[in-house]
């Protein structure tokens, strides 16, 4: 699978990508704007090319407040994401390039305020999904946010996730409408944060040209 020229589909207006980035930037958006004042930690898991963060910093007046780890495999994105930082002058914003299953990359950096698992629920197993959700409280502080998505075509897990995350201390702030044709959700943290264990996978991402038949469609990143 060519992720770079996957992503040319986010300018595309009308696509699925498009509304979907516009609709987790809103959110992103208000996060900031509702998170108390100071420093702000926020961390992106499978990060791509980082517009979802990165579009909504450069214009937001809280930009020097937040301190930002995206977190991608793919070494062209990251590059990509790397060139908008700079162009955008977010000094406070790092790129890795790694695997973002992986805890260790998120140790200096979490209780984070603002944790995004975009374009991740749609290509991990549900046992996967539960046990990222599962990891969710070491790496949000109380009353941070998750924001996350998933597609909604059959079976439609964004139910089981949404109990999921409120089985672990999350409440639901947010939902996006099942008219919408994806899932874009917003849950916050209420419980007392645990440490993050260090060696840790999350999940491990089915490849495109692994995936069973049956398997829904790939999920937008």
């Amino acid at each position: 699978m060519d992720w770079l020229t996957w992503h040319d589909q986010y300018d595309v207006p009308g696509s699925y990508l498009a509304q979907r980035l516009h609709v987790v930037q809103e959110r992103i958006r208000l996060a900031l704007d509702t998170s108390p004042p100071g420093p702000l930690r926020l961390i992106s898991l499978c990060s791509g090319q980082g517009r979802d963060v990165l579009e909504v910093l450069a214009e937001h007046p809280r930009r020097d407040d937040v301190r930002a780890r995206l977190v991608e495999l793919d070494p062209h994105n990251t590059a990509i994401a790397s060139q908008a930082i700079a162009s955008y002058g977010l000094d406070q914003v790092e790129v890795l390039t790694g695997d973002a299953a992986l805890t260790d990359h998120y140790q200096d950096l979490t209780p984070a305020e603002i944790v995004l698992v975009c374009g991740v629920f749609g290509n991990i197993t549900d046992e996967d999904i539960e046990r990222t959700i599962d990891t969710c409280p070491q790496l949000c502080t109380t009353d941070g946010v998750v924001i996350w998505t998933r597609h909604r075509q059959a079976p439609d897990r964004v139910p089981l996730i949404c109990r999921w995350f409120e089985e672990r201390g999350f409440e639901r702030e947010w939902l996006s409408p099942p008219e919408a044709g994806f899932g874009v959700g917003v849950h916050r943290f209420k419980a007392g944060p645990r440490p993050l264990l260090p060696g840790r996978r999350m999940f491990t991402f089915i490849g495109y040209d692994e995936l069973p038949d049956d398997f829904p469609a790939k999920e937008p990143s």
